[in-house]
Order: structure tokens, then sequence, then C-alpha cells
């Protein structure tokens, strides 16, 4: 019996032992023959040990028939033939005067094919996998492959350790039942992920770009942490894509390796980068070769400009939408190649997109192979192009970009193939499938809420169609909610998000206002983008709110917010969204910004104009030291008559300006008498909320001295600036109606501090210490913030 493991032996017991037989076969042969006298003519031919395969088919297979002259060459020849047919163990010829006998043993039958001591992966999986099948022969070769299968698939699934012994049971009439001994071991997980040679970007940056993710005691939730070599070559483009998107055209990802410890358990993944210099966009041209095109109207689409910052993505998209304005001014095989010339003094690189025409080929099919479970409709919708029209290379290879991703498969193929005439060819996409579908838990901390916990079930691929349906959970000790959301990425066939979401939200605001909420509704919203990296949403809105439990020395304000009973809220909104960050979840250089409004008052009880922006600014001001800026504000008034419901009102604090509590400052009750001017007893100084508010943040990030950047620390420095202000006048007349007032000022509140941030093996990690240096007196501060979550 062959002991068979990954570590040892497999290549070398292969040739061995596929070569036993045929040896033995030739010398047993050649030793009887090599006695025979050559040129004795053949008078008979005749086959023994046969028991399934018919006499005339073995003498099909001979290269020597009845009648003609011995040949030792042409015996040999036979030989060969005979064991190439897979049908035979062992195979003799030997002849004896005139008549020349082929003695065989044939190979059995496999009766039945079982796997023992898989736990993993299903018997139909590994069963489809294999080419030993029920009735067919039986050879050593055929096992040997199989086995190696299926330590590919366990490879796959990230269980190198696994060990696999082919075991045959003899039955009667040379049948044989083969059975797979599988000793599955523990999972081969990933131990760690390091970067060498990496400057611009930290380690903790780039494993955000990466799909690879390190191994911690939540992993088994899920499976990025199981060494994959699929997924590492992923990775390794996903790394090229994000230098070249970030100006680094000279970009190369030397090497990606995986190294296995001692004990076969886990893998430590390095990645060697070579980042080059980062360049700008210089001189940008259009060079045409066709006659009578508007060059002046294309330039109207070019994304790349001259001193912003190279990005191979928009030059990407320039191509494609060069490419296809060509096309519409009737040059169906048109292309678009630029021309990179590169100043290496200045870092700055020329581009002309060149314009002329490729060979008058067409699309005669377009076959996609691989989807088992995504529809066609969906592969076919990421193509600029359709069956019949003029191939061109480049809007292939952005299809297959888009294809990737998507997230739906782990690989993705476009290969031409020639069609039924010379001008025509054939694309076939190869895809593999990979798990769409999610469950996942999120754990953490605040100084706000306690311990945060949030469960989810996420399928990004719904039933094939590519969309995208999410059933969430979430609460802490202060709340509580459900929510399920539903997106069709490509609404109406087009560039265009829409879908819709269901919620429900309790929230215990007894520490702050006194009063508990509940809000029950339901979104419609449709996004799509009108600008390079601008998107925007539009929404409809409808919610009913209740404000209860009101404790019994709540403000006054509070207690007639909550008499008020249930209300419903009907709005319509929109937000225009500009993003250029360089990694939306750890960004070091980019912007974003956004506006959004909401009128409430299409129907419903309630009628107000909300207007919020925010703007946030990434600068770095050395490879590892980056300046953070924020601006935000918002603003809400009433319409028709309709005063602002407590409700509706801005809260604020810590998570704005650090150093201050939860609603820790804006309007508040003064419980105290406006005549006499003191404390009103049985009334909490509850926070009642602004109608306007704004906020900024400078905040200056930088590497921990003496700390690897592998391990993901940061140190920060911050100044925050803010204000909160105005209640509503149902507000105020509410608390005049017990003789007390409401604290209200506009001035500024400043704070400043230090911060920990640490990205995590189990998430990102913050803490804050602030002292709030501008205050009003009536403002509630904290000294230490902290936050901390996690998603599996």
């Amino acid at each position: 019996m062959v002991r068979w493991t990954l570590e040892r032996g497999l290549f070398a017991a292969l040739i061995v032992l596929s070569s036993v037989p045929l040896s033995l076969g030739l010398s047993a042969s050649f030793g009887e023959l090599s006695a025979s006298a050559q040129g004795a003519v053949i008078r008979s031919i005749v086959v023994e040990g046969n028991r399934r395969v018919e006499p005339e088919t073995v003498r099909s297979y001979l290269t020597f028939s009845t009648g003609d002259t011995y040949n030792a060459a042409e015996v040999d020849q036979s030989l060969k033939t005979l064991f190439a047919t897979g049908l035979f163990q062992d195979v003799r010829i030997r002849r004896q005067g005139g008549t020349i006998i082929v003695i065989l043993v044939e190979n059995p039958i496999v009766n039945r094919v079982a796997f023992e001591g898989n736990r993993e992966i299903k018997d139909d999986t590994l069963a489809s996998e294999v080419q030993l099948k029920s009735r067919a022969v039986y050879t050593r070769a055929r096992v040997q492959a199989d086995v190696q299968r299926i330590f590919n698939l366990y490879r796959r699934q990230g269980l190198y350790a696994a060990q696999v012994e082919p075991q045959i049971i003899r039955l009667d009439s040379n049948r044989i039942d083969v059975v797979f001994e599988i000793n599955e071991g523990p999972k081969t997980k990933v131990r760690s992920i390091n970067f060498i040679g990496n400057r611009a970007f930290s380690d903790s940056q780039l494993r955000f770009v990466i799909t690879t993710t390190r191994t911690n005691f939540l992993s088994f939730l899920k499976n990025t942490n199981i060494y994959d070599p699929d997924r590492l070559n992923l990775d390794r483009e996903l790394l090229r894509q994000f230098y070249l998107k970030n100006g680094y055209a000279d970009a190369r990802i030397i090497s990606a390796t995986a190294d296995l410890d001692r004990d076969g358990r886990g893998f430590f993944i390095t990645f060697t980068i070579d980042e080059g210099e980062r360049y700008r966009f210089g001189y940008i041209d259009i060079e045409s070769a066709l006659p009578s095109l508007n060059v002046d109207e294309l330039r109207g689409v070019i994304l790349t400009r001259t001193g912003k910052r190279y990005n191979s993505e928009k030059v990407e998209k320039t191509v494609e939408a060069l490419t296809v304005m060509v096309s519409q001014q009737g040059y169906a095989f048109g292309q678009v190649r630029p021309r990179f010339e590169r100043d290496q003094a200045t870092h700055t690189m020329n581009i002309v997109y060149v314009i002329d025409e490729c060979p008058r080929v067409y699309i005669e099919r377009i076959n996609i192979v691989g989807n088992f479970r995504t529809e066609d409709g969906v592969i076919r919708r990421q193509f600029r192009l359709a069956e019949g029209d003029a191939y061109n290379r480049l809007l292939v290879e952005s299809a297959r970009k888009r294809l990737r991703s998507l997230g739906f498969f782990k690989t993705v193929d476009i290969q031409t193939e020639p069609g039924s005439a010379p001008d025509r060819v054939i694309l076939v996409v190869n895809v593999v499938e990979q798990p769409t579908g999610e469950l996942s838990f999120g754990v953490g901390f605040s100084t706000a809420e306690g311990v945060i916990g949030d469960i989810a079930v996420t399928e990004r691929n719904l039933m094939g169609k590519g969309q995208y349906v999410r059933l969430g959970f979430s609460g802490s000790l202060d709340r509580a909610q459900v929510d399920f959301s539903f997106t069709e990425p490509n609404f109406l066939d087009r560039n265009m998000a829409a879908g819709f979401d269901i919620f429900h939200k309790q929230v215990d605001l007894r520490d702050e206002s006194s009063f508990r909420q509940r809000d029950t509704g339901a979104n419609l919203r449709v996004g799509f983008p009108i600008a390079d990296n601008t998107q925007l949403g539009l929404r409809y809105r409808f919610q009913r709110e209740e404000i209860f439990d009101a404790t019994n020395n709540a403000s006054l304000a509070v207690k007639d917010a909550a008499a008020e009973g249930a209300v419903n809220v009907s709005s319509l909104g929109y937000t225009v969204a500009y993003d250029t960050r360089n990694l939306p979840q750890s960004p070091s250089s980019g912007v974003f910004a956004s506006f959004s409004q909401d009128f409430a008052g299409l129907g419903g009880d309630v009628n107000y104009i909300r207007s919020v922006a925010d703007v946030r600014g990434y600068y770095p001001i050395t490879n590892k030291i980056t300046l953070v800026g924020r601006t935000q504000g918002g603003a809400i008034e009433g319409w028709s008559g309709n005063d602002l419901r407590l409700t509706d009102l801005f809260s604020k604090g810590g998570e704005t300006l650090r150093g201050f509590d939860r609603a820790g400052y804006g309007p508040r009750d003064a419980c105290e008498s406006v005549v006499t001017g003191k404390r009103i007893s049985d009334c909490r100084r509850d926070s009642i909320g602004g109608k306007y508010y704004w906020a900024t943040t400078a905040e200056l990030r930088f590497p921990f001295p003496l700390i690897p950047d592998n391990l993901g620390m940061q140190g920060a420095i911050f100044l925050d600036a803010g204000s909160l202000w105005d209640p509503s006048q149902r507000a105020l007349d509410a608390v005049a109606e017990e003789g007390s007032f409401i604290f209200d000022s506009s001035e500024v509140r400043m704070s400043t501090g230090f911060s920990i941030i640490w990205q995590s093996p189990l998430g990102p990690l913050r803490a804050d210490i602030a002292e709030a240096l501008l205050k009003a007196d009536f403002d509630r501060t904290e000294l230490f913030r902290f936050g901390a979550s996690t998603n599996f």
C-alpha cells in the first residue's frame, strides 16, 4: 500500500508504479522472442487471458496480422499499443512455431468509488472531480491522477496537510471497489501578511486592498483567512491596480509568496513591491489617422488632465469613452491606443491617444462557460459589445475587468476562437464562480453605547440575477434595529441602482433627553453616476416616529413631544456625492464631499426642509504622515406654518466634537425659574436639539516611532471646533409653561487631544483623549472616548 502525501513521493511513486507492468511485460516478451529466428511467416494469432475484450478487438490493436513476416520491431510496437489502451494490466507476446500467442491480464472493472474520512468536502463534489467511475476500467495511472485531483481540491479549501490513500477491494468477476481514505488534517490558515518595499502606503492600508485576511480567534466565521493560490493571484493584481490608480505608473508586484510553517498549519504571505516613482499627467493629446474624424468633439470625454495625479483607471475609462465616440462618428472599427511617454526628470506622463482602424473583424458569438448559477444576462450586460458588433480588444478587456470587480467570480478569462468566416471571431468567456452569500457578525464597544453587536445575512448575487439583498440585526444597551435591503444594480438595463429598505429602530435616549424613540418605515431609492467620481441618489421615505417612556422629571419639551403620540413623516430627498479617496477604508489622499436635502410634507404630519453638507480632505504630507480635514454643517426649517418637533432637530456630541459627551453641546432645558433664577425641582436638564450646526476638524495622523508598520498602529493629534444652536419655538413655548427657559448659544466650542488608531486583526480600534478648550457652562464633557468594531 502506498501512502500519498503532498510533501513527498508523489511523482516518484507515479513513475515507479506506472512503469512496473510495462517493464515486466517487455522483458518477459523479449526474453522469449530473442531466441526466435526472424523472417518466419505468421500462420495464426491466438489470444489468451481475455475475459471481457473480444479476441478480434485485441488483434485490431496489433501492427501485424496472419500471413505477415515475423518482425520483432512490429511485436514491440504492438506491445506498446496494447498497453496504451488502458485495458490491460499486463501483456506478453510469444512465438510458438508459426503461431503468435498474445497473453493478457485485463485491468479490473471499477464496481464502486467511495470516499471515507471526508468532512469538509462532500462525496458528490469529490465524485465529480475524479476520473474513476463505476463500470470504468481501472488503471494505476488513473487512480494516481485522481489522488492528485483530490489533493488539488483540498488545497483550494486550505487543507494542505490532507493525506489520501487509495484502497482496492477485490471482488469476483475481476471487479474492484476503489476507496479513497482521506485524512483531511487541520485547515492551513494565513498566520501573517507582510509587505516588503512599500513606502507610500503602510501594511495596514494595503491589507484593505487585498481579499486575503489574517487569522484571528473569530476567523471561523469566514474563509478569507484560508490560503488559496487563486486568491493570492487576485490579490497580486489588486495591489498592482491600486498602485497604478494612485500615480505609481512603474509599480510592480515582484513576487507574492506563501511559506508554510514547519508544522504545516499556517502560511506566511509576503508581497514584494517595487513602487517606483509617482507621476502626474503631462501633455495630453489625440492623434487620429481616420479621415473626417471630429477630434475636437472627442476631447470632451478625456478624463486625464494635465497636472493631475496619474491614474490608470482614468486612462482606461478615457480609452473606452473615445472608442465609443469614434464608433458613433461612423468608424465601427476604430481603435484607440494610449501612447505613453515618461519624463523621468519631471515625473510626468505624457499621453497621446492614437486613433486608427483595426482589422475588420466581427463578433459572431459570445459563449459563456462556467456560470452554473449566474445568469448569462448578468455577464453579458458588462460588455459594451454585442454579437454582430465590430471586435475591439480594448472593450473586451474592459468587460473582463468589470466582470472581475463584480465579486461573483474567482477567475475571469476571455479567449477568442475562429468563427465561421475569416472575418468572424467567437468570444469565449470562462468564469469560475465563488460563493456570494455571507453570514457576518459584528462586535464592538464604545463609551457612548457600551457593547455594540450586529448580525447580517447578505447575498450579492441573488438567484444568479446579480441582485443584492441583506437582512441585518444590530443593537446595544441603548439601541435595537432590524433592517432589510434589496438592490437591483442595473435597473431598467441601465447603469442605475434601484432598491428599497424596510427598517424598525428603537433608541433609548433617557440619559440625554429622558425619552425613548421608535421609528418604523421604508425607503425607495435610486442612484446613478452623473459625472466622473460623482453620484446622485434620489429617495422617498415614509416612516412612523414615536416618542414614549418619557421620565417623570423630563423637560416639558420632551413631555410635550411624547404627548403628541406617533406621527407620520413622508419625505423626498436627494444626495450628491463626490469621492476621489484612494482607499475609502483608510484614505491617505483624496476628497469626499456630499450634499443632501430632504423635503418632508408630501402627505404625513410633518413639514420641513433639511439640508446637510459634509466635506473631508486627506493630504499626504509625507508617505506616512497624513493631514485630515473635515467640515460639516446642517440646517432645518419648518414650512407651511408647521413648527419643528423634538426628533426633527439636530443632536450632536462627541461624534463631531471630541471632548464632549453624547448630545453634550447645544440647546438644553435650564430647569431654572425665569423669575427667581432658582433650580426647578423634579426637572432634568435634557438636551433639546437645535436647528443649525457646524463642525470642523483638523487632524494629523502619523506612525508611532519604534513600532513596526505592519502592526497597523497610528497616532493622531486633533483640533475640533463647532456649534449647535436655535431650538424650535415649540420647545421654547413648552418649557415656558413651567416658568423655565432653554440654555442656547451659538458660541464656538473647541477641543483638542490625542488619538491612538489601530487597524487590528479584529477590526479598527480608536481611543481619543480630549480636553474641551471652549465650551458653554451648560455643556457636558468627557475626557476619554473609545470605539471598537469588527465584522466577520
